[in-house]
């Protein structure tokens, strides 16, 4: 009885100090000084440098979609249908939530990795002694960085798991490049792309914020590095696959009303 005591009480503390963490964010956004430098930076950091992981990905999931959809539709003479199976399955809900979760490997473990060893090395004591804001210089540039990149980065995959749906469809037969991408697009809607599209800025929202907030309030120790790192994907994943499931279920809610 005592240790569940404990469990809940340290889960009612740490969801505290998160809301604590999200309110100093909230606060920080709108204080003067913005650091648009540190913001650019952080922008360039997390899109640039997880393009090619991002792009590779992307086309890899297009491709083996193709490659494991077509032939199944061939035994239902539905074959013409390969492009707009892939395209609604990539754009709504398959390409947002893979390239989240590859980001939150990449970015959230990098971002709490960062923040924890300037933790450790005193570096966030030695900026509040020489009065800048760390919350507003380390984790409102780092966590708006997420949220506006992560979109970005989504959509620019899911182009490129067309293209990879493309070259999945010409291994077995030949299809217009013109032809492919009209099947692809004609099939969409708008429930289909703004939906898909609002939730990954909630997705980057959360991989930015878990990984500062991991990052900000690790242990002294360097072994809480490692741990802050690891924390963050885990959490962030997480979260990633609960903001779908409520995202799945509200487009079904106003798509059907």
């Amino acid at each position: 009885m005592g240790d569940r005591n404990t469990i809940r009480n340290k889960t009612l503390e740490a969801a505290g100090d998160q809301v604590l963490f999200g309110g100093s964010f909230i606060r920080n956004i709108f204080k003067g000084g913005f650091e648009w430098n540190e913001f650019i930076r952080q922008c360039y950091i997390i899109g640039n440098k997880s393009l090619p992981l991002v792009a590779v990905t992307g086309f890899i999931l297009g491709f083996v979609l193709t490659l494991q959809s077509e032939p199944t539709m061939k035994q239902f003479g539905a074959q013409s249908f390969v492009p707009s199976m892939v395209a609604i399955s990539v754009i709504r809900e398959i390409g947002p939530v893979i390239i989240a979760l590859i980001c939150a490997g990449k970015v959230a473990s990098s971002i709490g990795a960062e923040l924890g060893s300037m933790k450790v090395t005193e570096q966030i004591d030695a900026m509040e002694v020489s009065g800048t804001n760390p919350i507003q210089y380390l984790v409102v540039t780092r966590i708006l960085a997420c949220t506006l990149m992560i979109p970005l980065l989504t959509i620019m995959a899911d182009g490129i798991a067309l293209i990879g749906g493309y070259a999945g469809v010409n291994i077995s037969e030949k299809m217009n490049f013109s032809l492919y991408f009209s099947k692809a697009f004609s099939s969409l809607n708008f429930m289909d792309l703004v939906p898909a599209t609002i939730k990954t800025f909630f997705f980057g929202f959360a991989i930015g914020f878990v990984g500062c907030y991991k990052g900000y309030n690790s242990d002294r120790g360097t072994e809480s590095v490692g741990q802050a790192a690891n924390s963050a994907v885990v959490s962030a994943s997480f979260w990633i696959i609960v903001l779908d499931a409520v995202a799945v279920q509200l487009t079904s809610i106003f798509a059907y009303q």
